[in-house]
């Protein structure tokens, strides 16, 4: 039994103060070795995706969201949580990955393919030890990714709550699989609250949909929403990691506005996230009326930022032909 000892919730503001998201940062070699992508996902998607439905395109969610509003507040943090690299920390971390990068909108990613630990694509190796030093074995065994939002009779764990078996099990997938920092009990209650809300029962008519600023906006509200409730109840880290989520949404939409005519939209994403970051030193130092005024400010604000970079959406790798160019010079293979 390893029993390295693991970071508690209160030494998780390095992580989480540890400069820009939007800026990104060092990969792990194995994806350093194909050189840069204009979008990080380019490089775990397989060279065989079309790129227009991988990389322009999303899985809609199957959520069904709870009527009871404490669990439905819980479910959202989760959500939050499961789209943010912060939670798994580590190599993970640093190449962009998060719960969601292999579970798209809940699902599964049949295009995923990440170098030394994919086998065919949509599988996945999680006891490869470029990710985890707790559950490397030495062995190539790559599995197919399971879609959350099937049915839960074919899932690997029961998710009936009173089984028990859940929560321990996405413990392990964040702290021993990824390596990841110890979750507050907020997010962990929340991340099996998320998993348990995904129903195929609840899965829209259409199975995609577009991906675009106006998505990835609603997930950085609702993240921040997430993070007020967290705050009010004198939650700090948790409130942190929400605002870490938030600020993962952002830099998806900032990795699309790099060409040089979209300088503007640009620095004012920068200065919204700038605004984001310093609501995390609020928290951290428990400046807590300080970081909720800054919370609401920045969700009164958030409509006019969306308006203003969706007005430059046409002009961005949003747009599906500017997108497929990309794709066509950066794809690895």
């Amino acid at each position: 039994m390893d029993r390295r000892r693991r970071r508690p919730a209160k030494e998780l503001a390095g992580p989480l103060l540890a400069g820009l998201l939007l800026a990104g940062g060092a990969i792990p070699a194995a994806l350093a070795a194909l050189g840069d992508a204009p979008l990080k996902a380019m490089l775990w998607v397989a060279k065989g995706a079309d790129p227009a439905r991988a990389l322009g395109t999303v899985p809609t969610e199957c959520l069904k969201v709870p009527a009871d509003r404490a669990l439905a507040a819980s479910v959202e943090i989760g959500r939050a949580a499961f789209r943010t690299q912060v939670l798994l920390g580590g190599q993970a971390a640093r190449a962009g990955i998060t719960c969601e990068t292999c579970h798209r909108g809940g699902r599964a990613n049949p295009d995923f393919q990440f170098p030394g630990v994919s086998g065919a694509p949509g599988t996945a190796d999680v006891t490869n030890s470029l990710f985890s030093t707790h559950r490397g074995d030495g062995v190539d065994n790559p599995k197919p990714i399971p879609d959350l939002a099937g049915p839960k009779a074919a899932l690997k764990v029961d998710q009936d709550p009173a089984a028990g078996k859940l929560q321990p099990f996405i413990h392990g997938l964040v702290t021993e699989e990824f390596d990841g920092p110890e979750p507050t009990p907020a997010v962990m209650a929340g991340l099996t609250a998320y998993v348990r809300a995904l129903d195929p029962a609840a899965c829209p008519a259409q199975p995609r949909e577009p991906m675009s600023v106006a998505l990835l906006m609603s997930d950085a509200r609702r993240a921040l929403t997430a993070a007020e409730g967290a705050a009010a109840e004198g939650d700090a880290p948790t409130a942190m990691l929400m605002v870490a989520a938030a600020r993962s949404r952002l830099g998806l939409i900032d990795e699309r506005y790099a060409a040089p005519a979209l300088a503007q939209p640009r620095a004012d994403l920068r200065a919204a996230d700038r605004r984001l970051a310093g609501v995390q030193a609020a928290l951290h130092e428990r400046r807590v009326d300080e970081a909720r005024d800054g919370l609401a400010a920045w969700l009164a604000g958030s409509r006019r930022l969306q308006a203003a970079l969706t007005a430059h959406q046409a002009a961005s790798l949003f747009d599906p032909g500017r997108l497929a160019q990309a794709a066509k010079r950066r794809l690895p293979g």
